[in-house]
Formats: C-alpha cells, sequence, structure tokens
C-alpha cells in the first residue's frame, strides 16, 4: 500500500506497520504533511501546521526503532492536539483572538506524556472561542468532510474533521458539555471522554475547571484504547487527578461483552426516543441489538431525570467560565465573538442562589446515576437528539437550541461519567449518526472492551467522506 493510501487507516494498523519496519515515521510523515497541504485548505481543520517539529520528532522515531527502542503503539504515529493544549514552542490559542500567537514556554502534562509515548506532532487543530459553543468571528470554521454545509460539531470541531479525514490518525478534544462526543458523532468517528480526573489538565485552557475532560477522539475504539493508555493517570501537576491505577486497555480489548455472565447494558427507551429524530432514535435501537447478538443482556431501565441537571449545567458552567476570564473580560470584551462574550455575561449574572441549586441539582443526579449502575454495567443512548444538522439550523448564540443540543451530553458532564462514542449510521443526507455508551467511573477498560466489540461487528467506523 502507497503511503498516501494509509492515510485513512487506523492507528493501530499504522503502528504494526512501524514497528515492524515496513514504512518509515518520516516518509509517512512527509505525507501526511503534503496531504495536509493538499486537502486542509478545504477543511480548515488546523490553527497551526508544524512540519519541522513533526519531521524532528518522526526522524528521532525512526532512530530509536530502528535501535529496537520501540516505545508502544504511539511510536512514529502522526497526530493532532487541540489547540487548547499547551506545547512548548508552538502557539496556542484556544480558539480565542485574545491569545493569538501566545506560545507557551512549556507542555502540557498529557502533550508531554504524548512526547514521551513517541507520538509526531502534525499541528494543533482549530476550535471553538474558549471551548464554548461557536467560533470567534475571526476564525475560519473547520467544515465537515462529509458535506461542508453540515455542522462539524463544537467545541473540538479541528480534531473532528482532521482525524475523519485522514490529517491525523488520532487527535485528542476536550469535553465540558459535549465537546468530544458531538464532533465525533457529526464526523462520524470513535470519541472517549474519560471520567473526570482520569486525564490530567495541567497545561490546557479551561472552560470550567470542574467540569472540563481531556480525551482521544480517533477512528476506532482500539485506536481510543491507545491514546488513552499514554495520557491516563495521577499527576502531581493536577491535584484533581484520581489516583486509580491505570488498566491494560489495549490488552483488555479483546474480552468482548462476554464473560460469565455477560456485560448488562441498560436502555430507556423513552429518554432515547423522546423529542428524538426517529432515525437517530433507530439506528440507536439497531446499536442494542448488535450488542445483544454479541452476548451482551439488554436491560429496560429508567434513566434518571435529567430536566434540572440540564437546566443547572449552563448557569453553573458560565459562572465557572467567567471565573477563568476574570482577568480579560469585560475589560477587553470587544476582543471576544459574541456567543462566548454572552456566555460569560451569564456567567458574572448569576445569582449565588442558583448555583447552590445547580451544586445541589450536580450531586443529585451523580447519586442517582452511581445507584442505576449497581443493576447494569453500561448504558446505551443516542450522542445527539437529530443527525447531521446543517449550519443553518445550528443558532448557538441561543440558549433553547444549545440545551437541546446537549440533552444527552451536559448531565454526563455534570457527573464526571466516562463514555465511548461510536458511529451507527447515516442519515438520509448521508451524515454519520452517532450513539453513546456510558459507564460508572473508571469503567474506561469496559467501554473500550464494548466499542472494540461493537466495531468488530460492523463497518461504520470502516466508512470515510468523500473528500
Amino acid at each position: 500500500m502507497k503511503l498516501d493510501e494509509l492515510a485513512l487507516s487506523t492507528l493501530t494498523e499504522v503502528s504494526a506497520l512501524i514497528k515492524t519496519r515496513q514504512i518509515s515515521p518520516v516518509e509517512l510523515t512527509e505525507a501526511m504533511l503534503a496531504r495536509i497541504e493538499t486537502i486542509e485548505p478545504k477543511l480548515h481543520s488546523y490553527a497551526t501546521v508544524t512540519p519541522d517539529l513533526a519531521l524532528s520528532q518522526a526522524k528521532a522515531a525512526e532512530a530509536e526503532i530502528a535501535q529496537g527502542r520501540w516505545r508502544g503503539p504511539l511510536h512514529g504515529i502522526p497526530i493532532g492536539l487541540k489547540d487548547l493544549c499547551f506545547t512548548k514552542g508552538v502557539p496556542t490559542a484556544g480558539g480565542m483572538s485574545l491569545y493569538a500567537g501566545w506560545v507557551p514556554d512549556e507542555d502540557g502534562t498529557v502533550v508531554e506524556r504524548l512526547r514521551f509515548s513517541g507520538a509526531v506532532l502534525l499541528g494543533k487543530l482549530q476550535m471553538t472561542e474558549g471551548a464554548y459553543a461557536d467560533h470567534h468571528p475571526a476564525v475560519e470554521r473547520p467544515r465537515n468532510p462529509w458535506n461542508a454545509d453540515y455542522w462539524a460539531g463544537a467545541s473540538s470541531s479541528g480534531s473532528g474533521v482532521a482525524t475523519a479525514a485522514g490529517l491525523c490518525f488520532g487527535s485528542l478534544g476536550s469535553d465540558t458539555g459535549g465537546s468530544i462526543r458531538l464532533p465525533s458523532a457529526m464526523n462520524g468517528v470513535t470519541g472517549l471522554k474519560p471520567t473526570w480526573g482520569r486525564v490530567s489538565r495541567h497545561g490546557s485552557f479551561v472552560l470550567s475547571a470542574s467540569l472540563d475532560h481531556l480525551g482521544p477522539m480517533t477512528r476506532c475504539a482500539a485506536d481510543a484504547a491507545a491514546m488513552l493508555a499514554a495520557i491516563a493517570g495521577l499527576d502531581d501537576k493536577d491535584p484533581t487527578t484520581l489516583p486509580a491505577p491505570v488498566p491494560d486497555y489495549v490488552g483488555g480489548l479483546d474480552a468482548g461483552v462476554f464473560g460469565a455472565r455477560g456485560l448488562r447494558i441498560g436502555i430507556d427507551p423513552r429518554f432515547n426516543s423522546e423529542d428524538v429524530d426517529p432515525l437517530v432514535a433507530g439506528l440507536t435501537a439497531k446499536a442494542g441489538e448488535i450488542f445483544t447478538a454479541l452476548g451482551a443482556h439488554i436491560v429496560e431501565i429508567t434513566f434518571p431525570d435529567v430536566t434540572a441537571v440540564r437546566a443547572a449545567w449552563a448557569p453553573f458552567c458560565a459562572a465557572e467560565t467567567a471565573l477563568v476570564h476574570r482577568a480579560t473580560y469585560p475589560s477587553r470584551k470587544s476582543e471576544y465573538g459574541s456567543t462566548l462574550a454572552g456566555f460569560l455575561d451569564l456567567g458574572l449574572g448569576t445569582e449565588p442562589l442558583t448555583l447552590a441549586l445547580a451544586a445541589v441539582e450536580r450531586d443529585k443526579f451523580k447519586g442517582s446515576l452511581a445507584r442505576l449502575f449497581t443493576s447494569v454495567d453500561l448504558v446505551l443512548m443516542p450522542a445527539m437528539f437529530m443527525g447531521g444538522p446543517t449550519f443553518a439550523q445550528m443558532t448557538l448564540s441561543e440558549a433553547s437550541v444549545i440545551d437541546q443540543l446537549l440533552k444527552f451530553t451536559s448531565p454526563l458532564d455534570m457527573s464526571g461519567s466516562p463514555t465511548i462514542t461510536m458511529p451507527c449510521g447515516f442519515t438520509e443526507s448521508g451524515l454519520p449518526v452517532g450513539f453513546q455508551l456510558v459507564g460508572p467511573h473508571l469503567s474506561e477498560d469496559v467501554l473500550l472492551r464494548a466499542g472494540h466489540a461493537y466495531q468488530q461487528a460492523t463497518d461504520w467506523h470502516t466508512r470515510h467522506p468523500p473528500i
């Protein structure tokens, strides 16, 4: 296979070729940079491309592998990073004109760990302003590679587009209200939102300190396992990271959904279909049938009521966001886009009792969800209420639109629950549709195992946009 034909292969497939020295990390990186040069002008997925750094890292990886010093499945693999991850010597703007040209003097922890794994950084991926809902007016928004007239998701828009389009073999995104899951669903890739605290957030722009999650966006669950293995774990620089041991995510993939009793996967038919596009509801139900065929036990459940916690997310997140921006907002309001500015105004105007109520509702939902996971291992639900909206349908400055958009995502940021999002079909217009599995805290190994089993039985994740 020619190097340019490998661009849409999975990370794990390419890793095996690199390990056995059938392909060269340098030649692969050169081919990926050439692909970016050709295709990126149509998609706008990169904020910054780093060819010199990428080739330097690829040469170092090639030399180490030639000496038998293989570091693992990311060694020599070209990847991209959402532009909120601090990268030493490389501009990092977080989607904000406020920080255009700012260059960190250190790597964030996830970047440091990816470097240690031998990954090759192709560049920084574009995102919405400050990781909220919409792109800054000065930023050229990333285009959905399936159809440029359709929404590419937010806020990890560039990560979803570049991963789907073969402009990197995997990427990092962040999720505060749905920002890994929505672009994963919209672009037909696999996104993993880890348990809050499973992955360090040190050295990244913050949207909401107690809601932000960093995680991989890849072409399949096996690739997500490889990336999560590299970045997960305790970090002394981030006191919110969890001290729990990091499982062998890659080694556990082939256990499937069998075991002594089989995985118990909960489905709430009403929650999964109420105010949901029938096509999305039907494809989500079909995913449940596939898990049944694989040996899982489907259990009908009543998912905890999300009405109150959905309402609590916006004022809670907005207040924490206002805290982050207090040094520059409203003093430099003219440099902000209207959507983020409006959200900051909401945060600044939120009353203390509203915040207290939000915290109470958050804890109640977390408790109800923890109780649910005593009877099931995972829960299956849509990633979004509709599939493939056009940009004309997305009025992201309106709070009601954002609330509806985040129905299946924001509650799980409030609870800090791990999720995996995967493609499960297409709309009539040819846009991908995704569903998500949700697990109890620190169940990433189970989510990845179930996701891998699903993808061994289906081929949705192997479909690629017609670029």
